[in-house]
């Protein structure tokens, strides 16, 4: 997923005194004897490729950026398989460590700069200056590192998504981080990558394919039926089918040359803290305000006991709507589209947050804000419902935890059906983390900023996360193939940058 550059309020982050900033450069260099302690098993690491989307990458902070790259999950990888026979890893390197592209000399704003944290307002806020990378600027390849971030499934197949001319079209047809490494206008990710007769493999793909209908709200739709991509939206859920055939057909290509290979699975958008940092009842009044604001909803409520009476709603559903305040903090109010519209009767759709509503971290800098400028009472979540892009209502979950599941069973009976496939079960790794995963040296948590796992765009993992996502590779790669690695220590890599 790439989420744009959003400027994030103190709100999402409680304290940065726990905070730990590593500045070094990891060190990939272990001291220890390859030759008595390492062993490749059963498997050939000589020519290993990456295949995924912006978690293959190395995205992080709200952009792909070079010391981002230097420390994705693959390459971290790929220096220790180098204990074993593993040959050299080429990735296709941005320029710098800016994050910002560069539409033929000018900065997309779609891309912007990454993020780095602010000690003095507590917010994250893009880094300064202005990006080198180029994205006509083709690189040489072959690359081991086929991470595009942005690429849901299908994506991956598509013949059209490294040509230049695709960014111009309306909807792009091209991804502008494939179009800098494709070996070809006509080539497509994974031809690229099965082209390179991987001796070992790793491939996570299909978290966009749920994961951007997530951070945005649920603006998009479930194309569960639906078997044509081609007539999607940006926003939208992939169909299961879709993804298992696709997904399938990746894995018989990448396995082609009799290699071996560890599959990922996709983790619950319920684990990152993109959707668990903003609470449901952020707004704290007093007692004078709260009362100022029952008296502005009186009106409202009163019109959801006329509609009942009218027989157009149930007692349930006024339950649901009545909107009440007190002193102390309370939840947002919000739209919610599953509500019985009565808006040909004047009555929005509105109703307050619950626990069971994730509230995405953008809002956070929205909550409270005036949604006009001139209307003191327009404040976003207490005088204005937040928008349907603001929220993850629970059908809008049930649907994306639908489709997740499908594309996990897929991915399981495929690592099950063969010898020469592993499997690493990132759902419940994260699930870890978010309670807190200790690894010897540390622990680090899903908590926004301070918790170490999640860079600042609270969807991609810091450093320090992506070397965990490499130890979990590492320790299937013994369970299924008997290769012998000594992991790294995460607590060696970075987490989260001061400014």
């Amino acid at each position: 997923m790439t989420p744009k550059t959003t400027y994030i309020t103190k709100l999402a982050v409680t304290t940065l005194a726990s905070l730990t900033i590593i500045g070094c450069a990891p060190e990939f260099d272990d001291p220890v004897d390859s030759s008595s302690n390492y062993t490749s098993g059963s498997a050939d690491f000589t020519r290993y490729v990456a295949v995924g989307d912006s978690l293959t990458a190395g995205y992080a902070d709200g952009a792909l950026y070079k010391m981002g790259q230097e420390n994705s999950y693959p390459n971290i990888l790929a220096q220790r398989l180098k204990k074993v026979g593993g040959g050299d890893f080429k990735q296709p390197l941005v320029s710098d460590n800016l994050g910002g592209l560069l539409f033929n000399g000018q900065q997309n704003p779609e891309f912007g700069n990454r993020l780095i944290l602010n000690p003095q307002t507590q917010s994250p806020e893009p880094i300064a200056g202005t990006p080198t990378t180029e994205v006509f600027n083709v690189q040489t390849g072959p690359f081991n590192n086929m991470g595009v971030p942005g690429a849901k499934s299908f994506h991956l197949a598509s013949t059209s998504y490294g040509n230049p001319a695709g960014l111009a079209t309306e909807p792009a047809s091209a991804n502008p981080y494939f179009v800098r490494f494709a070996s070809s206008t006509s080539a497509s990710v994974i031809g690229d990558a099965a082209s390179q007769a991987p001796t070992f493999f790793t491939l996570w793909i299909g978290n966009n394919d749920v994961l951007s209908y997530a951070t945005s709200g649920g603006i998009g739709e479930d194309q569960t039926g639906n078997l044509d991509p081609s007539s999607y939206g940006s926003n939208d859920i992939t169909d299961p089918n879709v993804f298992a055939s696709v997904y399938s057909q990746f894995v018989t290509a990448l396995s082609a040359a009799g290699g071996k290979g560890v599959l990922i699975n996709i983790p619950d958008v319920n684990s990152i803290p993109f959707f668990t940092t903003v609470p449901y009842n952020p707004v704290p009044l007093d007692e004078a305000t709260a009362g100022a604001l029952n008296d502005a909803y009186a009106a409202y409520n009163g019109g959801l006991v006329s509609f009942m009476n009218a027989g157009l709603i149930t007692q349930d559903e006024v339950d649901k709507r009545t909107i009440t305040f007190s002193a102390g903090q309370n939840a947002v109010v919000i739209e919610d589209e599953d509500l019985t519209d009565l808006s040909e009767q004047g009555l929005p759709s509105m109703r307050q947050a619950t626990a069971d509503d994730l509230i995405v971290l953008t809002a956070s800098s929205k909550i409270g804000t005036l949604a006009d400028d001139e209307n003191p009472n327009s404040a976003w979540g207490v005088g204005v419902p937040l928008a349907d892009g603001d929220v993850l209502i629970p059908s809008e979950q049930e649907a994306i935890n639908t489709a997740r599941t499908a594309y996990n069973a897929t991915i399981k009976a495929l690592a099950d059906a063969s010898d020469n496939l592993a499997l690493v079960d990132a759902a419940a790794l994260l699930e870890q983390i978010k309670g807190g995963f200790n690894f010897g040296t540390g622990t680090v948590y899903n908590t926004y900023a301070t918790g170490l796992a999640f860079s600042l765009d609270g969807v991609h993992p810091t450093a320090r996360g992506y070397a965990i996502i490499a130890n979990a590779i590492m320790d299937a790669m013994k369970s299924e193939f008997g290769a012998r690695i000594q992991p790294v220590d995460p607590i060696e890599y970075t987490a989260v940058f001061f400014k």
